[in-house]
């Protein structure tokens, strides 16, 4: 069973190339809906015109995806509200030196 905390576990896996730290640490996951049918992540990025729009998007549907193949993953890419530096978790600010 997909439960909101394995997702968010298969999350972490996701690395933001750049910046070298997960979508939950950075604070790019908005939200995790899970149905009968489909999990529903909203999430965001650094910036609107971020270069890796795709792949990022597309790792996040992929470590979904493994939890259970049966289950359509739908990615909700938003930007409000926007992402901002106050959404980085201890830990990545830690890993960032501030």
């Amino acid at each position: 069973m997909v439960t909101e905390e394995k997702v968010r576990n298969a999350l972490y896996s996701v690395i933001d190339p750049e910046l070298g730290i997960d979508v939950v640490n950075l604070g790019l996951i908005y939200g995790i809906d899970i149905d009968d049918e489909s999990v529903t992540i909203t999430m965001t990025l650094t910036t609107p015109g971020c270069p890796l729009h795709e792949s990022m998007s597309s790792a996040v549907y992929n470590a979904i995806r493994t939890l259970d193949p049966d289950k359509e993953v739908k990615i909700n890419l938003v930007w409000e509200p926007p992402w901002t530096p106050e959404r980085l978790t201890d830990q990545a600010k830690e890993m960032l030196g501030w």
